[in-house]
């Protein structure tokens, strides 16, 4: 499309700048030409924020167990990547905790229970299972039957030492022997 001159109309490269604008904010990419630097990290910080804010909502325990660091440790996965939106972001940066065998355990039980009830193959969205199902991550083992998801966790044993003959060594199990 052309003005009555011949030239293009000044709308033409509109598109391509703001691609370029969103893809700096939210996908590292580099900054736009007429860009001040400054700014434009203030803003693509602010949006880090808003979008570990909007994963915590979705993930409580994996926010919870990361305690302070869970803003540097989303600002650092989320830097170079485009948003899938809030539930597959946490899934995804749990995931890579799991690997990095950084996930703190409370998440790794909202890990297992969620793919025990979901399933995502990190691609498309989320599907709920239809037939039972487990998920494990860290420690952390759930299991679903019928819509429900039961988590399992192993009973907590006490740590006393088993006093044979004056030794004070547990044995093998971690019980105590009492003779």
């Amino acid at each position: 499309m052309t003005d009555d001159d011949g030239t293009s109309p000044p709308r033409a490269g509109l598109a391509e700048r703001q691609a370029e604008l969103v893809a700096a904010l939210v996908a590292g990419g580099p900054p736009p030409a007429g860009f001040a630097p400054g700014p434009l990290a203030a803003t693509r910080a602010a949006l880090l924020r808003k979008r570990a804010g909007d994963v915590a909502r979705h993930w409580p325990l994996l926010a919870a167990g990361l305690g302070a660091e869970w803003s540097t440790t989303f600002a650092g996965w989320a830097a170079g990547r485009p948003t899938t939106g809030s539930l597959r972001d946490g899934w995804d940066l749990a995931r890579t905790l799991r690997d990095q065998h950084a996930l703190p355990p409370s998440a790794a039980e909202e890990l297992a229970a969620r793919e025990a009830r979901l399933r995502y193959d990190g691609r498309s969205a989320p599907r709920p299972r239809r037939l039972p199902a487990v998920g494990r991550a860290g420690g952390a083992v759930a299991v679903q039957i019928g819509g429900r998801v039961r988590l399992l966790r192993a009973a907590p044993r006490p740590t006393t030492t088993a006093t044979v003959a004056g030794d004070d060594v547990p044995d093998a199990a971690g019980s105590s022997l009492w003779i």
